[in-house]
């Protein structure tokens, strides 16, 4: 798979990022930066995760290729 979207809180703007580097240019309005991350990681078939304003991860999603033997 390949490496996650990470939808972060920096300097005042939410961002998208892919090992720490961003992938776009940041919003204002975290609802935008999510639907830009999803975006990218279905793009990407990777995992999209969101995170709060403190930096805990609020939210996982995966758009890559899941096992499908995986209970739940």
């Amino acid at each position: 798979m390949s490496s996650s979207v990470h939808t972060v809180h920096k300097d005042g703007m939410w961002i998208n990022e892919v090992q720490g580097e961003p992938v776009d240019g940041g919003f204002l309005r975290k609802e935008d930066a999510v639907r830009a991350g999803r975006d990218a990681a279905l793009a990407r078939g990777a995992e999209h995760a969101i995170h709060n304003l403190d930096g805990t991860i609020a939210e996982k999603n995966s758009y890559g290729n899941d096992p499908r033997n995986v209970p739940g």
